[in-house]
């Protein structure tokens, strides 16, 4: 016990054991604050730029875009203030630190390539509004819906749920599928003695029926007529342009009207629909 009273007493005065605790207090307060501040710069900045932009009459996915990237760039300004208020507060020599960052300046100039592409790759898809939170892209090898947009990564969430974090370098082709009417395409099997007439009679009856009902259609639907797959199957054309992120439902659903009409009337018996033909 004699030993370890010494190696207490050596190690831990009363000044060091003093200077513990009032540094300790003094970290806890901090970080109390800067939450507490935090808190509030992100509600004033928030409601500030919001008015701003609303007086900008910019729509709502490019000012939800534009307050998600400001409360980012803020996040970041404030941490770094955080942890260097934390130095200071330990008495770490930060200007020494500064200092001898420029001797280490190659090496992390060398590992900050990316981040600098990343940066200023993000600010150009800013500036030129190739993206928006809340629309449909395909990023490469990615199809989602965009949930943030930040200065040096974008955030897709895939259908299936999937969150995707792509560093905005790897941006290379963006395909924005938001921002006018998608193309429903259907293609039905037909017979090559199928009568093309009665097709086209049933087909144009079901669109004079059913398009009105579906307000996500944006235009008439377009009836091409025969055209032959890549594997010879012939099937008859239709093309209808809906609404971003609704083109999926409208064609499953004309499709099945389709069929349906065109059973009742009798070009097509029950069950017995047209299969692919053999090369």
């Amino acid at each position: 016990m004699s030993v370890f009273s010494r190696y207490w007493k050596q190690f831990f005065t009363s000044e060091m054991i003093e200077s513990i605790i009032s540094k300790s207090i003094s970290l806890i307060i901090l970080v109390i604050c800067f939450y507490i501040g935090k808190w509030v710069l992100q509600f004033l900045v928030h409601h500030i730029i919001n008015r701003v932009l609303m007086a900008s009459k910019v729509d709502d996915k490019r000012r939800e875009t534009l307050l998600k990237l400001f409360q980012n760039l803020l996040n970041y300004l404030l941490y770094f203030l955080l942890i260097y208020s934390i130095l200071i507060t330990l008495g770490v020599p930060v200007s020494g630190l500064l200092a001898g960052a420029g001797i280490a300046g190659v090496a992390i100039g060398l590992g900050a390539q990316g981040f600098l592409t990343d940066v200023v790759n993000g600010i150009f898809i800013l500036s030129e509004r190739q993206l928006d939170v809340g629309e449909n892209v395909v990023l490469g090898s990615i199809d989602g819906i965009v949930t943030r947009v930040g200065i040096r990564t974008t955030q897709i969430k895939d259908f299936d749920g999937t969150m995707h974090f792509i560093p905005n370098r790897n941006i290379t082709v963006v395909s924005n599928l938001s921002r006018f009417p998608i193309r429903a395409r259907i293609d039905i099997p037909i017979y090559p003695n199928t009568d093309i007439s009665e097709v086209r009679r049933v087909i144009e009856q079901v669109n004079q029926e059913e398009t009105s009902h579906y307000p996500k259609i944006t235009k008439a639907p377009e009836i091409l007529g025969i055209t032959t797959l890549s594997n010879g199957q012939l099937v008859f054309r239709i093309d209808i342009f809906a609404q971003s992120g609704f083109q999926l439902p409208i064609e499953y659903t004309f499709y099945t009207l389709y069929q349906k009409a065109l059973t009742k009337e009798g070009v097509f018996k029950e069950g017995e629909l047209p299969l692919p033909h053999k090369q």
